[in-house]
């Protein structure tokens, strides 16, 4: 009776209002049973926001392991603060330890989960796929910005030493940000997805650790076909293992970082012939390879005695002597003025050593390019005996150089078809010739096809023929160019061949950019460099150019390095600077370390970081020698031909780029000559890891110093080999 009392009180006209709050009643009801139960959710967001922030203490002192998840914005000073909390603070760091382990532990249970809705899996997936892009910032976005600068946004010149923190910071590896997840936490799949996947771009300081303090290393000897001499990025192997040929016309670098130790040469490896006697012999052994045999005996200029490689005063390849070669352009060209107006030449091809020996008595500074589709290539001989090289294939992509900057470029004899693929090889010395540098172009016996083609291309490019000379005592034909000086003479030509190159694309974009097929303008504002010719040397290494800002900061980093050098390196390190001669500046800022060193008997390689601001055409401008590279990649060098390597927080402004960090330290033992010296000056947290690197090297390490979280490494690298 009582049912069938409440169905028909529902039939009646107010029983929907009483359907109505009974399903209002349910479904308050069950909103408060979902928030009950959907409550652990919030708390693990809210765990991982808080194992952000406790994580970069972790990383800054680069000693545990749970370190990956990164956090939010954080201004330098802050970060700084946190890292002299927590070091040396081994129950805070336990706390942390026990923080992030919690975090993980909470993280797991969500994952599991995930699997009872498929709603609240694609919302928690996209939030953690969000979140972690903020945090660990957009590694495709900085691949693309970095493409874009090969395309020709290059780098802009900038003295500011914030821009190159930003620039650092922002600029992360792919594979860098995903291992970094993988060590906070192997489970989070969906975490390391998200982060590649996201395509939006970040402005949020990144910052991780660069080492992994609880590694391990076992060494051992690359097994490639170079053996001793192996260049990784241009001695490319095929799948076959067999070295497809020397004649390589592109850069290209192995898909995983060298990892491996180039072995000495079979017949051991002798110290190097200290400097000034290496100008006129080395050790044999050191450089010894089939091509070089061969070339031995079909040249005189060089000469097999006993266990030396001997260089004959005045022997060249040049009949009459390279001093003959030499005072024949200056009777040509009066006004080249060796070593006062040209200070900074270079020199094409390493087909006959002494062009540059012999202007290095006169001052100049002569950087040869070593080119490995030579059929033999004595760059390695060069730096045997203590002269500036590089090598660089010369195909299709520019010289790793700025634009505006060689005071001379000089071919002798080095066979390079300048008129062919329409004349992209001279275009690309007409970006890096100076205005109104010179190009010294000897030949043998050219072709008439060879000879009219290069009339042409050469009236193209509207360089001034200023002589032109066949030598009867030399038997070379002598042809000295001039570059145009304004950009008038380019209106004259009937035919706009090449054309010229639009203005928003930058002459100083050089690394992994193709050659363009156009004419950069000359340079004609005073706030371009490369406008005016600098001053004559030595005047120009303490003058400033009108066309760099921040003057006072040139002048700073002159001082800095010239007091450091003066009462630290040179006296308190314990380093023989008698054996030193080959130098290179890891991460050149201005040229102050160079120009400190100026007095000593030594010539340094300044390299300027790609991701860093470019300040290299400064360095050319004081009168020095320098190179575009990027630390994630082999530097274009043989194995070792460096006496000293310097490297001032070169790691702490890399970042996360790199994928494997400690193939930069694998790099610098294959450069630096055993017995070599590396001063290294960074941060403690990242010093620490750097000297169980180089113990596991067998490397000495002679000096360490720490003050203020800044350190300091003097070490010398062994002769050890596993």
């Amino acid at each position: 009776m009582a049912i069938a009392r409440i169905v028909r009180q529902g039939k009646r006209p107010y029983g929907l209002c009483v359907k109505m709050t009974a399903v209002t009643m349910l479904g308050l009801c069950f909103i408060f049973v979902w928030s009950v139960f959907t409550s652990p959710s919030s708390s693990v967001t809210t765990q991982r926001e808080s194992f952000d922030d406790i994580a970069e203490p972790v990383s800054a002192n680069m000693r545990e392991k749970n370190s990956g998840v990164q956090t939010k914005k954080i201004k330098p000073e802050k970060r700084e603060s946190l890292g002299d909390e927590f070091q040396g603070d081994e129950k805070n760091r336990k706390k942390l330890n026990e923080s992030a382990s919690v975090s993980i532990k909470h993280r797991e249970p969500k994952q599991r989960n995930r699997k009872a809705g498929t709603h609240n899996q694609k919302k928690e997936h996209k939030e953690i796929k969000e979140s972690q892009s903020q945090e660990s910032g957009d590694s495709d976005g900085a691949e693309s910005e970095e493409d874009k600068e090969e395309e020709g946004d290059g780098h802009e010149i900038e003295g500011e030493e914030q821009g190159l923190d930003r620039e650092s910071e922002m600029d992360v590896d792919t594979d860098g940000g995903t291992e970094l997840a993988e060590s906070a936490d192997q489970d989070s799949e969906a975490m390391e997805d998200g982060s590649v996947e996201s395509k939006k771009p970040t402005k949020r300081k990144i910052k991780g650790p660069l080492f992994n303090p609880k590694a391990t290393y076992k060494w051992k000897l690359c097994s490639t076909r170079s053996k001793h001499n192996y260049l990784p990025c241009i001695d490319i192997e095929g799948s076959s293992g067999k070295l497809q040929s020397y004649r390589h016309t592109e850069r290209s670098c192995p898909r995983t970082p060298l990892m491996c130790l180039v072995p000495l040469p079979h017949e051991g490896y002798g110290s190097p012939v200290p400097w000034p006697e290496s100008k006129s012999k080395i050790l044999y052994k050191n450089v010894a390879h089939p091509k070089l045999a061969a070339y031995i005996k079909k040249h005189n200029w060089l000469v097999e005695s006993g266990e030396y490689l001997t260089f004959p005063q005045n022997q060249s390849e040049f009949k009459g002597g390279i001093l003959h070669y030499l005072e024949s352009i200056e009777e040509m060209v009066p006004d080249i003025e060796w070593g006062k107006n040209v200070r900074v030449v270079l020199d094409i091809g390493c087909t006959d050593l002494s062009f540059g020996a012999a202007l290095l008595d006169k001052e100049v500074l002569t950087l040869t390019l070593g080119l490995k589709d030579d059929l033999v290539d004595l760059a390695q001989v060069a730096l045997e005996r203590g002269f500036p090289a590089v090598v660089s294939p010369f195909g299709r992509r520019r010289l790793p150089f700025p634009s505006n900057v060689f005071d001379a470029i000089h071919c002798g004899g080095c066979g390079i078809p300048w008129h062919s693929s329409g004349g992209r090889l001279l275009i690309e010395m007409n970006r890096i010739l100076r205005p109104g540098g010179y190009f010294f172009l000897s030949t043998k016996h050219d072709s008439i096809e060879e000879e009219e083609g290069l009339t042409k291309l050469m009236a193209s490019i509207c360089w001034n023929v200023l002589a032109h000379k066949s030598d009867d005592v030399g038997e070379v034909g002598v042809r000295i160019y001039q570059k145009p000086e304004a950009n008038d003479i380019y209106e004259l030509r009937r035919k706009k061949i090449p054309p010229l190159c639009k203005e928003n694309e930058n002459p100083d974009a050089a690394w992994y950019v193709r050659m363009k097929s156009c004419l950069h303008s000359v340079p004609s504002g005073i706030e371009q460099h490369g406008a005016e010719w600098p001053e004559e040397w030595p005047k120009r290494l303490e003058s400033y150019p009108d066309w760099m800002n921040n003057k006072e900061k040139l002048v700073a980093d002159t001082n800095h390095w010239k007091a450091v050098v003066n009462k630290s390196y040179l006296n308190g390190m314990g380093i023989d600077w008698s054996s030193i001669r080959n130098v290179m500046d890891t991460k050149a800022v201005y040229g102050g370390f160079a120009a400190a060193l100026s007095q000593q008997e030594v010539w340094v390689m300044n390299v300027v970081p790609v991701h860093a601001p470019d300040t290299l055409p400064i360095i050319f401008e004081r009168g020095f020698v320098g190179i575009y590279h990027d630390w994630c990649e082999s530097f274009g060098t043989y194995p070792r031909t460096y006496d000293l390597l310097h490297a001032d927080h070169l790691f702490s402004r890399l970042k996360n780029r790199c994928k494997q960090p400690v193939s930069i330290i694998v790099e610098m033992d294959r450069i630096l000559r055993p017995g070599g010296w590396m001063i290294m000056r960074d941060k403690v947290e990242i010093l620490n890891p750097i000297e169980d690197i180089l113990r596991s090297l067998q490397w000495k390490i002679v000096m360490t110093f720490a003050q203020d979280k800044e350190g300091i490494i003097c070490a010398q690298k062994s002769s050890w080999r596993p």
